[in-house]
């Protein structure tokens, strides 16, 4: 048996849910901080589905950090901060945004999805509904608001995340992100509530996109363990290795640590699939640092 703990050192996870959050978390982004360099993490990226996380991302590093694992955070477009709102992306990135996801929890995409029983947590203390977002006409035309960010990010070095959309939002995000020269792309679990087949993901990583592959909907253990683990072994054995990722997407409530839930994701790849170690160090290291910009 091969002991994953130390393909993981130099680990980047580009999709933790911790605190604070209206969602009940497993953790906070300072408790997640001590996990992370415990485990020789260089990076962490923290995502809410409802606030902007640069500000907690930035606290954490700088006053409980020892500068070893930077903390990085994000804004998600959704209704809680106007959804597809320019202003939103503007003052985010002058803050140091380096994700820009698109709707999750207020893309119509999920809240069906939720609606059918895909299991998602709930929140505390939100008492109105969600508007359900969509981003595509019937002609498949993208909203104006998000050429517009695109337009946007193409100037930055900012990450979009496609977010909970559906196959046509987000096969149409990717084709214009790319047209607009979006510099950094990665495609958010698409075998998990978008719908996507093989061949969605290969043209996408050929368009210059990153392949997300979540451990929390893979580990048979997780609370979203829905995603046979086999379905992840086909990706990473027919997509270009050098467009996947390896994150965790854990933290919510009762669901473990998201540094377990990589580990353990990476364990069964390995031990049981025999999944190259090599692979494994793209995946959750080289990658996420070309994404994040450390390395070219």
């Amino acid at each position: 048996m091969i002991d994953v703990s130390r393909l993981l050192k130099g680990a980047i996870d580009l999709h933790v849910h911790a605190g604070p959050s209206v969602m009940p978390r497993e953790l906070d982004t300072a408790e997640m901080l001590r996990e992370a360099s415990k485990a020789g993490y260089q990076a962490f990226v923290i995502k809410d589905h409802y606030f902007p996380t640069i500000m907690s991302a930035y606290l954490v590093q700088k006053h409980i950090g020892n500068g070893e694992v930077k903390v990085y955070g994000g804004i998600a477009l959704n209704n809680s901060v106007g959804g597809l709102n320019i202003s939103a992306v503007d003052a985010a990135c002058a803050m140091g945004a380096k994700f820009i996801w698109m709707p999750t929890v207020s893309s119509k995409n999920h809240i069906m999805s939720h609606k059918q029983g895909l299991k998602f947590p709930g929140s505390h203390g939100i008492k109105l509904e969600e508007k359900p977002l969509v981003y595509v006409n019937r002609r498949g035309e993208l909203d104006e608001k998000v050429i517009e960010i695109l337009n946007y990010m193409s100037d930055t070095d900012m990450i979009l995340g496609t977010g909970h959309g559906s196959l046509r939002e987000v096969d149409a995000l990717i084709a214009s992100a790319s047209e607009i020269r979006v510099k950094r792309i990665l495609v958010n679990h698409p075998l998990y509530m978008i719908g996507a087949t093989l061949s969605d993901i290969k043209k996408w990583a050929a368009m210059g996109a990153y392949i997300e592959l979540n451990a929390t909907v893979f580990v048979p253990e997780s609370s979203f363990g829905v995603v046979p683990i086999e379905d992840a072994v086909k990706v990473i054995k027919e997509v270009d290795i050098d467009h996947l990722v390896i994150d965790s997407d854990y933290g919510q409530k009762n669901n473990g640590s998201p540094v377990e839930g990589i580990r353990r994701f990476v364990d069964i790849l390995v031990n049981q699939y025999s999944v190259a170690e090599d692979d494994i160090v793209k995946m959750v290291k080289i990658n996420p640092e070309k994404l994040l910009g450390f390395r070219r």
